[in-house]
């Protein structure tokens, strides 16, 4: 089957930031689907049909792969590859169907910005995951991308970095980036406390520990202060040789069979 779906990534500068390419693939389009923001860029007097996405997403989701074969240009923030509805919309529909063109990620825009280097941050997307999932990489001198869910996602990561002793960090939160309303907003997450947030916003962590921060490694055998228990629990070094036996990799399924207070699992 042709390419009927095209997955076009769009900033905040609109139809004028688009490639020859993406305008063209946009253009060509019988139906375009995308966020009320997105569509309000096009032109006042485009007549073609537009679809917003609902709330759930499956069901606008639904909808396009009911069309299939249709003429559809889906816009979508940034790169729709990174934590966007291009990964969503490749669950249900071959790449072989899809041309897929991205823009700037949130990411790489912040690397801009800060002059920090891709490769040695690491990301994260916050849209449909807890604050706590960026708790394991929290170690000084870590640099942190975070995709924020709305306003007040600062405010929780602030709160989350200060309850685990990293309230000294530097956050930066860029809002709107590549738009003219664009803005910088920096702050140590201590005393983060900024009320007027717009709900598109990314954020920058510098992580900074406390004083008396303990920092927990990576490496197996934590220390017996990670866990709550009453004393019986397996001791540090088995821990630490046990894991490394047992070489966990990401996707293996554990079974603790007589897991005590669970510290091999935990």
């Amino acid at each position: 089957m042709h390419k009927w779906l095209s997955v076009v990534g769009i900033g905040e500068d609109g139809l004028s930031g688009l490639s020859s390419i993406a305008r063209s693939l946009l253009d060509r389009a019988q139906v375009v689907v995308g966020g009320a923001r997105h569509l309000a860029m096009l032109p006042t007097d485009d007549t073609r049909e537009q679809l917003v996405w609902t709330s759930p997403l499956q069901a606008t989701v639904d909808e396009i792969v009911r069309r299939r074969g249709e003429s559809i240009c889906v816009l979508a923030s940034g790169d729709p590859m990174c934590h966007g509805i291009g990964v969503t919309l490749s669950r249900r529909i071959p790449i072989s169907e899809m041309n897929v063109i991205p823009a700037a990620s949130a990411f790489s825009l912040m690397c801009a910005r800060l002059g920090w280097a891709l490769a040695d941050v690491e990301t994260f997307s916050l849209t449909n995951r807890p604050v706590s999932s960026i708790a394991l990489s929290l170690y000084p001198g870590a640099r942190l991308l975070v995709l924020s869910a709305d306003r007040h996602t600062p405010d929780l990561v602030a709160q989350m970095l200060t309850q685990r002793g990293f309230g000294n960090s530097l956050m930066t939160v860029f809002e709107r980036m590549s738009g003219d309303a664009e803005r910088r907003i920096e702050g140590v997450a201590a005393a983060w406390s900024v009320p007027d947030l717009n709900d598109l916003n990314a954020i920058a962590i510098a992580v900074a520990a406390d004083r008396e921060t303990v920092i927990f490694p990576r490496t197996s055998g934590l220390p017996d202060s990670a866990y709550v228990h009453d004393g019986q629990l397996t001791k540090r070094e088995i821990r630490a040789v046990t894991l490394s036996t047992l070489a966990p990799i990401p996707g293996e399924l554990l079974w603790d069979v007589g897991a005590g207070c669970g510290s091999i699992a935990i």
